[in-house]
């Protein structure tokens, strides 16, 4: 099984996918970010909207990426990407930070993933065989945040599916994950299966199941990514 190639040759997919989770910001919201993919979203926050950006590593405020010529090399986030600070943006030790976290006051974390199951099984943290720098702190996150988002791309660069009916690597959390949003699709986890409730313009529904091993079910308010709600 392998991707279909409208997909694997979109120039746009990682915008699509930071602007579609942007959308599901709210006033008041803290938010974790993981490293790679998810920082992006940082910058795509609604004109606005006062949602609090926290950082593993001891931050709560986190702006957009800076200008170039305007980085902090002091001010980093927890993927050692230097970033900005908000008015009122707070600096503690990475002790208080994860007592925020599996306190459960993260309203929503997003983090990428190597593979995730039909049944919200996660696995993003290492592959058997390969150095593991540490598991950093995707374990709390999952287990502390209120609502979990999966930010990927759709398939490996192989043409793999990434979006299995089991994962097959080490889990990072147990049925933790709420919503996955590739480049495809917008596909919300229930108890009966994988939901897909939005797909990316210019594909079919045909395109995203056979890019996806699990069992998609359709949702009858299926709607095109980027429309308005």
């Amino acid at each position: 099984m392998t991707i279909n190639t409208k997909s694997a040759q979109d120039p746009d997919k990682r915008e699509r996918i930071v602007k579609r989770i942007a959308r599901e910001l709210r006033d008041g919201f803290y938010v974790n970010l993981g490293i790679g993919l998810p920082t992006l979203i940082a910058n795509y926050v609604p004109a606005g909207m006062d949602v609090i950006l926290q950082s593993e590593n001891g931050m709560l405020g986190i702006g957009p990426y800076p200008l170039e010529g305007s980085e902090d090399a002091d001010l980093i986030n927890a993927g050692k990407e230097t970033v900005s600070e908000m008015a009122g943006t707070a600096y503690f030790s990475s002790a208080d930070s994860f007592a925020m976290i599996r306190g459960g006051h993260i309203d929503l974390s997003v983090l990428g993933a190597m593979e995730v199951d039909e049944l919200g099984n996660l696995a993003n943290w290492m592959i058997p065989g390969k150095m593991v720098k540490g598991m950093g702190g995707a374990m709390d996150l999952v287990a502390g945040a209120r609502r979990v988002i999966i930010a990927m791309e759709h398939a490996t660069r192989e043409g793999q599916p990434k979006i299995l009916t089991k994962c097959t690597l080490p889990l990072t959390g147990v049925q933790v994950v709420d919503t996955i949003v590739t480049e495809m699709a917008y596909i919300r986890v229930t108890p009966g299966g994988l939901v897909l409730e939005e797909i990316a313009p210019g594909l079919t529904i045909e395109d995203v199941q056979q890019a996806t091993e699990a069992k998609l079910r359709v949702s009858a308010e299926l709607k095109t990514m980027g429309a308005a709600k």
